[in-house]
């Protein structure tokens, strides 16, 4: 009779441990959901009641106008940062989970690369950019231009690659690449066809993550993009270059209700960017989760 009252009470014990588990679990994704949930609502109240679609085809003029300069210098520092941060990013990773990892020997670097990574990746966005101001901007002489602003931002996000497509790639499993190794595929083969692949999820989250926070930054670019109406031009140097946090951030401060309506929309139009991105990623994702392990 004991031994059953004992096993009863380890029973409820392990019960209750349980739904405490999934209430925690529960509460926790609520804490992350809740705060986003607020800000896209928050920003599609603001926005809708004055919303027109002509302030995708209209030139900013101050404080009024339309967002449309605005939105092609954002999809070109985003396109820019995607290929030059999302290609330096990745190599990198390669390189620290692959080249450098501790199952090989006799490689060197490894450590300092890290280490770089993690204190690049520890400086505020406005030293970055007020560093490239200083060396960019004007020791090069290149002004305001997309070039210094496409290198911070890609200075700036190169770590969170970085370290996804390394953490992506070490949780490939080490039969990927015995297997490979046995069927006699070379090195570099089997890191395209066999590692990257099965890796591709945790490497399109690290990009995606990369180029909602390029997206989303102001402090580097007042410093090294400036500010224009205009369009973005094929010139690098010399040209300032237009982004949609810029008219967040200081139409939202003027006491105009014109220049509130332009923050508004603007802020909706980075918004629907972002989600843009979340569904074209887990479309990626979704597509390459055959071949991984886990999908058959």
């Amino acid at each position: 009779m004991a031994v059953t009252d004992r096993v009863h009470g380890a029973t409820r014990r392990r019960r209750v441990v349980d739904v405490a588990f999934r209430v925690g679990a529960l509460t926790a994704l609520a804490l992350v959901i809740a705060p986003a949930l607020w800000l896209v609502v928050g920003v599609v109240a603001r926005a809708a009641p004055h919303w027109r679609w002509s302030v995708l085809t209209t030139l900013s003029a101050g404080t009024s106008g339309g967002l449309e300069n605005a939105v092609a210098g954002t999809l070109v520092l985003m396109t820019g940062v995607a290929l030059l941060a999302g290609v330096t990013g990745v190599l990198t990773g390669v390189y620290l989970a692959e080249l450098a990892s501790p199952r090989r020997s006799g490689r060197l670097g490894g450590a300092w690369a890290r280490g770089a990574i993690d204190v690049l990746a520890g400086f505020p966005s406005i030293v970055l950019g007020y560093v490239g101001y200083v060396a960019l901007c004007v020791a090069l002489h290149w002004g305001f231009s997309l070039l210094a602003a496409l290198l911070i931002l890609s200075l700036m996000v190169v770590p969170y690659i970085a370290k996804a497509t390394e953490s992506a790639l070490r949780q490939v499993p080490t039969s990927y690449r015995e297997g490979a190794e046995a069927l006699g595929m070379s090195q570099g083969y089997t890191l395209r066809r066999v590692v990257v692949r099965s890796a591709l999820p945790g490497i399109v989250t690290g990009l995606l993550i990369a180029l909602s926070v390029a997206g989303g930054e102001t402090a580097p670019l007042l410093y090294t993009a400036g500010a224009t109406n205009n369009l973005p031009t094929w010139s690098l140097l010399h040209q300032p270059v237009a982004y949609l946090t810029y008219y967040v951030w200081t139409d939202y401060n003027q006491p105009g209700l014109a220049a509130h309506v332009v923050s508004n929309d603007a802020a909706l139009i980075l918004v629907v960017m972002v989600l843009a991105m979340l569904v074209v990623a887990r479309l990626i994702v979704s597509r390459s989760q055959r071949h991984t392990e886990s999908a058959r």
